[in-house]
Formats: structure tokens, C-alpha cells, sequence
């Protein structure tokens, strides 16, 4: 038999090696593989979080749902019952969400549309209303990027934070008076390095002041500004816009937010939210929250107001429509109790201003939450009680005061 050569040795060696890893790249569907062979024109199909589908470096689409199923009920107090008022039962929340780059990982696009009857506007108008994100991000370099289409304002913390990412089942009573909500316009999003772990976020907004999908009505735009200070740095897995510490901050973590808005010539009693108005306004928002975490706890709170010059609107029979102005506050103070449970409790306020408390009650709510993660905040179970009073007069005893009760199950992507 023929001696094999140091040489011949070698570069037999180097065939095995070769065809073994030609066989692992086959069979393990690597991205590698489909980013070389360009005749292959199969799509990278990858599972992680939602499901992910990408062509070389030109195309990615993510592809996520999740679906808010509760039943719940609500009591209301006349004077001398405390029954239920309402059964809920439904599906609260339905959204399909798309999102990726086209061309480039510098041109994003995010999708979000809704299917239940709540998020198609149908409870408060008669037209559906499906999109409610459509917009388009280009990424100029990694501390700056620019939106183009319709997104949430960068608001109050509570209203920003996906309805997917809560610790109760719904947002606040003052978040759903004095919320910014959607819009469509041009956004941008700075991130302000510094020579320390401390950064700050600057974010603003130009868009129409209507609100979601609305038509061309006049010549107001809404402006908004936002700046947001992290101390002590960045949260883990964006946790400064995610409601309780899933994570267990290890070092405490804290972010304090501002925005201003001003919407010019607004024609919904909440500016880009609500009824129609009579006449337009000119209103002007203030928020300022703040987030804190640290070992399992969490700390959520945010401050409201909005302010016109004259909030009453009247038609020619004497009907009164009105801004809603005033102010609100909301705070959520939440501890881990195992390595996936939570407790939680909020206590929200809104308090009209003077001019239309003939129209509108100050409201109080508290509630506490409990919630079971099954997989982080997409797969979990929550359930909350509360207890909602009018005009500060939380004795069971008064007309008007109410219970409310919960049970929710997230799941989702």
C-alpha cells in the first residue's frame, strides 16, 4: 500500500473538514448558507420571538400577534345596592403586528393592526378603524433615527408602553382622559450619549393633531417634545417601557420623562382623541412620569394636565361640547413574590378644571393586580379588583361609587 504523505495528509484533511462542514450548513439551515448561494431564493424562516422571515441583507419581516381574552364585571352603587351592573366578556385586544427593513436594515417599517371590536373604534364611532400603526423609520446613524406615518406620540409612559407589556388589564382612568394617544406625522428620536452611564433621549414629534386616521380638516398641527434623563443607565430588555421588574434589576434603575405638546386648532374634545367639537382649540399638554426598578420592584408614576383658553363649544340649538381639561395622575407600585408572579397596586386620579366640573366629576380609582407570567409579559394571567369613588367621597355608601373585577389572559408571540 502506498505511504500517505505529510502533504497528501493534510489536504485530505482538509476535504473531510470541508465536506463536514458543507453538511452541517445544509442541514442546520444556516444563515450563512442563504446569504451565499444567491440562486436559492427560499426565505431564512427563524422562530425566536414571533416569527421571523429574511432574504440576505435585502428583506425582513417579523411577524407577531397576541389576543387579550378576559371577563370581567362592574358594579355601580345606588344608595342601597351593591350589585353587578355588568358582565364583560370578550375579546378585549386582537392585533397582527408586522415589522423589518426593506432594502437595507436602515429603511424599518412597523405594521400594527386591530380585529377586536374595542380597538376598531366601533364602541364610540361607526366607522372601523383597523391601522393603527403605519410607519415608516430611517436609521441616519446609531444615536438617530426618523419616523414618517402613524404612531403613538411620545406621551405619557403608561399610554407609550404596548397594551401588550401592562401589569393590570387596562390603563388608567387618567391616561384615557389626558392621554396623547396616535397621530400621524414626522417623529424623531436622539439618544444623547455622555461620559458617564447616564444618557438622555430626546424624542419630538410634528403630526396632524386628529388623531388616527383622520381626513384633512384645517390648517393645525399638533407639536410635540420629549426629553427623558436614565442616571443610571440603560434597563434591562428595554425595561423603562415594560411595567414591572421581570427582569430583577440587579443595580437600581431609574428614567424621569417630560413632554410638552401643543395642538393647534384641535377638533376633538381630547385632541387627537374623543368627540367632535363644535368649534376648534388651541390645547396645551404637560406630562412629566417616571420609571424605577431595583431587585423586583417597581415603581411607575406619571403627572397630566391640558389647558385651553375656553374648553365649552356650543352649536346653533345650545348643545355643549367641551375640551377636557384638568389634570390627572397615576401610580403603580409593584413587587416580584416569586421568580414569575407578581403583586401590584395603582391608585389614579382625575380632577377637572373649574370651568367644566358642571360636565365632568373628579374620579379616584385604586386597584390591585395579581399576575402570573408564564413566558415574560407575552403568555401570562392577570387578575385585578378595584374600587372607583366620585368627587372624593370614597364611602361605600355614596351614589355612583362602583367595583370592578378581572380576570384577563394574554397570549401571544
Amino acid at each position: 500500500m502506498k505511504k500517505i504523505t505529510a502533504m497528501e495528509k493534510y489536504i485530505l484533511d482538509r476535504k473531510v473538514y470541508i465536506f463536514m462542514l458543507f453538511i452541517f450548513t445544509v442541514f442546520s439551515g444556516s444563515k450563512l448558507f442563504s446569504q451565499t448561494v444567491e440562486s436559492d431564493e427560499r426565505a431564512l424562516l427563524n422562530v425566536d420571538e414571533g416569527i421571523k422571515f429574511s432574504k440576505d441583507s435585502l428583506f425582513q419581516m417579523n411577524l407577531r400577534f397576541r389576543m387579550q381574552n378576559r371577563a370581567g364585571f362592574n358594579s355601580i352603587y345606588n344608595g342601597d345596592n351593591l350589585g353587578v351592573e355588568q358582565f364583560e366578556m370578550r375579546v378585549r385586544r386582537l392585533r397582527l403586528r408586522l415589522d423589518g427593513y426593506v432594502l437595507s436594515p436602515k429603511f424599518q417599517y412597523y405594521i400594527q393592526l386591530a380585529f377586536s371590536k374595542a380597538d376598531l373604534d366601533l364602541e364610540t364611532g361607526d366607522i372601523a378603524q383597523p391601522v393603527r400603526d403605519a410607519i415608516l423609520y430611517y436609521t441616519i446613524n446609531k444615536n438617530f433615527y426618523l419616523g414618517f406615518g402613524q404612531s403613538k406620540l411620545p406621551g405619557n409612559r403608561e399610554r407609550v408602553i404596548s397594551s401588550g407589556n401592562l401589569q393590570f388589564a387596562d390603563r388608567s382612568i387618567a391616561n384615557s382622559l389626558f392621554t396623547l394617544d396616535r397621530d400621524f406625522g414626522l417623529f424623531g428620536y436622539y439618544t444623547l450619549r455622555t461620559k458617564s452611564e447616564a444618557i438622555f433621549l430626546l424624542k419630538g414629534a410634528i403630526s396632524s393633531g386628529d388623531g388616527r386616521n383622520a381626513s384633512a380638516i384645517n390648517n393645525g398641527l399638533s407639536y410635540t417634545g420629549r426629553v427623558e434623563v436614565l442616571p443610571f443607565g440603560v434597563f434591562s430588555n428595554s425595561g423603562d417601557y415594560s411595567e414591572g421588574d421581570l427582569e430583577f434589576e440587579p443595580r437600581p434603575k431609574l428614567s424621569i420623562g417630560m413632554t410638552l405638546s401643543e395642538n393647534q386648532k384641535a377638533v376633538r374634545t381630547g385632541g387627537q382623541l374623543g368627540a367632535d367639537l363644535f368649534q376648534a382649540r388651541t390645547l396645551n399638554s404637560i406630562i412629566v412620569d417616571a420609571m424605577f426598578k431595583y431587585k423586583g420592584w417597581g415603581l411607575m408614576s406619571e403627572y397630566m394636565s391640558r389647558s385651553t383658553n375656553d374648553p365649552i363649544t356650543t352649536n346653533e340649538l345650545g348643545d355643549v361640547r367641551f375640551v377636557i381639561v384638568g389634570k390627572g395622575m397615576n401610580t403603580h407600585v409593584s413587587r416580584m413574590v416569586g421568580p414569575k408572579s407578581e403583586l401590584a397596586l395603582r391608585y389614579a386620579f382625575v380632577v377637572p378644571d373649574a370651568s367644566i366640573d358642571t360636565y365632568l366629576d373628579r374620579v379616584d380609582e385604586s386597584l390591585i393586580g395579581f399576575t402570573h407570567y408564564l413566558n415574560g409579559h407575552r403568555i401570562k394571567v392577570q387578575a385585578n379588583i378595584g374600587y372607583r369613588w366620585l368627587e372624593g367621597l370614597y364611602q361605600i355608601e355614596n351614589s355612583g361609587n362602583s367595583w370592578t373585577g378581572m380576570f384577563q389572559v394574554e397570549f401571544g408571540i
